[in-house]
């Protein structure tokens, strides 16, 4: 049955951080083997909460999760930790030093080396696996931004209204969705035709579909102001 959970009030260079201590019951074991520390993460905008594998020390099990506000620790929760009062005592001086530190490198606690070596292992394994996700964040952000979707206009034809909405991936175009078109037989057959031409020649100037040649006009008249309005 998990403990209470205390709150830690310390003043460090002026601040006061304020952590969570949750320690889960653990039981010893006879296992001398600790487990490399793989790691599990999510987190929206500029915070990051990463939660790292279980390391199995003959004392017991440890766990962390660490909440990151971009490379800023800015709370360290344990999940997992032995049962044992030197590590009760000693979780709340490694968060302590872990928040001052704002990195692994930090001193062992006196009478819990097993357990602070192992908090130290997986909260370094947590700091890697947030570099790596703030690393991948531009790229996605930069792909994000550089796709674009743009309306044609809309123009009324004798058959109906024809506008295209085109997508473009930078100046690329990516995709052609038909948001109004005649209902007709003959425009139905020729609108795929229309937009496989427009993805193989990246332009407005493709053949005109025979049997469909209205609907071809202002399918590239409409397909063309979508690409002059492109930023």
């Amino acid at each position: 049955m998990k403990r209470a959970i205390p709150v830690v009030v310390l003043s460090i260079a002026g601040l006061v951080p304020v952590w969570l201590y949750q320690p889960s019951s653990g039981t010893s074991t006879a296992q001398a083997t600790t487990t490399a520390p793989s790691t599990s993460s999510s987190g929206t905008s500029g915070t990051n909460v990463v939660t790292t594998t279980t390391i199995d020390t003959e004392k017991g099990p440890v766990q962390l999760q660490v909440t990151f506000d971009g490379t800023k620790i800015t709370a360290v929760k344990l999940l997992q930790q032995p049962d044992h009062p030197q590590t009760t005592a000693a979780v709340p001086k490694l968060i302590a030093e872990t928040l001052e530190a704002q990195s692994a490198d930090i001193d062992t606690v006196s009478g819990a080396t097993i357990t602070s070596d192992a908090y130290k292992e997986s909260l370094q394994a947590a700091i890697d696996d947030n570099a790596k996700a703030a690393s991948a964040s531009p790229s996605a952000s930069a792909s994000e931004a550089s796709s674009q979707t743009v309306d044609g206009s809309a123009l009324s034809t004798e058959k109906g209204p024809v506008q295209v909405q085109v997508t473009f991936s930078g100046t690329k175009i990516t995709a052609v969705k038909m948001l109004q078109q005649p209902n007709h037989p003959q425009t139905t057959a020729a609108v795929p035709v229309l937009v496989a031409e427009t993805l193989e020649a990246q332009s407005a100037d493709i053949d005109t579909v025979s049997g469909a040649t209205i609907t071809s006009e202002a399918y590239k008249e409409s397909l063309q102001a979508a690409i002059d309005a492109r930023g």
